[in-house]
């Protein structure tokens, strides 16, 4: 196995690479706003990541399809939350609180995570039964005087020939008091126009649930309360992404969704051509699942699967309903996902093995 240590001053305007494994290349890079970047690559695609902001994911893509959703934000910008630079395919939220506060919330958006300064970037190198991979290390030391003290290590992995990712976050409770705990496996696919949903759950109000609860970041109006109600009556209609338009946000709770032999629930957007943008996660760690659709003139986002310890409702109601996690002292939890590109081919098998776990193929 190769390590290599990253620095910041490494990173300049100019481009270059830094690792080659096989088939597999690692550039670095600053962007124009003068946020460090690297891009893993490989014979079918690429993956950008900001190494030291949160290990946020960027962009991808996979045999011509961009997997990312579209926004106003042509490069990330340097911000302290999610907000002041939400055009990203993926983040890590959390850790100490998530969601969208409510009214007696002090937390920002989806928690300190998403953006945090990262302490340490390292590139590791490997072999495994699927061949050659090269992945990306990072660790953040977050504490607070009289407060909470954690290390979060985030890892995204690439394999030689392949078009999946895998999505890793370790956290570990350096405080001698307990931790509240809560993550989300934030990915932000592209909206794929005539995209159909296959999960491992059916379409049914007490499976799929709307969420009727409006956040402070959006007006409603009568006729999206009046799409609101007609969602909560048959969730269907939003299995097959037929509008142009979803305006403001819709959001879902996938409740108890079937797992594989091996308790890995499975999810897919699936294009009209066949392939599509697929993810594995288990539900034994990530119990809570997360669906999040908005399209409208400056973004176009299809979060079809959303993995995470808790709704994204705020610290304070999630206490509530009993769903933050208490890490104790020196305890750690462990999460990961997988997620990325399949063809017309894999696509087809993957539906199968959803509609087999009982849900939507």
């Amino acid at each position: 196995m190769t390590a290599i240590n990253l620095y910041r001053d490494q990173f300049t305007e100019a481009r270059r690479p830094v690792l080659h494994h096989g088939q597999i290349g690692v550039d670095i890079w600053r962007s124009p706003t003068g946020v460090e970047m690297l891009r893993m690559r490989n014979p079918r695609g690429q993956v950008t990541i900001l190494p030291f902001m949160g290990q946020m994911l960027w962009d991808a893509s996979f045999d011509g399809l961009n997997l990312g959703m579209s926004s106003q934000f042509d490069n990330p910008r340097p911000a302290a939350t999610i907000i002041g630079t939400y055009g990203c395919l993926g983040y890590h939220a959390g850790l100490l609180a998530n969601g969208v506060p409510g009214p007696d919330d002090s937390h920002q958006v989806h928690g300190e995570f998403p953006t945090c300064r990262m302490d340490q970037a390292m590139l590791f190198t490997g072999e495994d039964d699927n061949g050659r991979w090269v992945e990306l290390w990072g660790r953040c030391n977050y504490v607070e005087g009289f407060g909470p003290h954690y290390d979060a290590e985030p890892t995204v992995r690439i394999h030689e020939g392949g078009t999946m990712i895998d999505w890793g976050m370790r956290v570990w409770n350096r405080s001698a008091f307990p931790m509240p705990l809560q993550y989300m496996a934030h990915l932000n696919p592209a909206f794929l126009p005539g995209a159909t949903i296959h999960q491992p759950a059916p379409f049914t109000p007490d499976r799929t649930q709307v969420r009727r609860a409006v956040p402070r970041h959006v007006t409603p109006t009568p006729d999206y309360l009046a799409f609101l109600d007609q969602l909560a009556a048959d969730p269907g209609l939003m299995r097959v992404l037929d509008r142009d338009e979803y305006q403001p946000e819709q959001v879902f709770y996938i409740r108890d969704p079937g797992t594989d032999g091996d308790g890995v629930a499975h999810l897919m957007l699936r294009r009209p051509e066949g392939d599509g943008i697929a993810l594995g996660y288990r539900p034994d760690r990530l119990p809570k699942l997360v669906r999040w659709i908005m399209a409208n003139g400056d973004s176009k986002v299809a979060g079809f699967a959303l993995p995470a310890t808790s709704e994204p409702e705020g610290r304070t109601a999630e206490l509530a309903k009993g769903n933050v996690i208490e890490l104790a002292p020196g305890a750690e939890a462990r999460f990961s996902v997988r997620f990325g590109y399949v063809t017309a081919d894999e696509a087809e098998e993957l539906a199968q093995v959803i509609a087999s776990t009982g849900g939507e193929g």
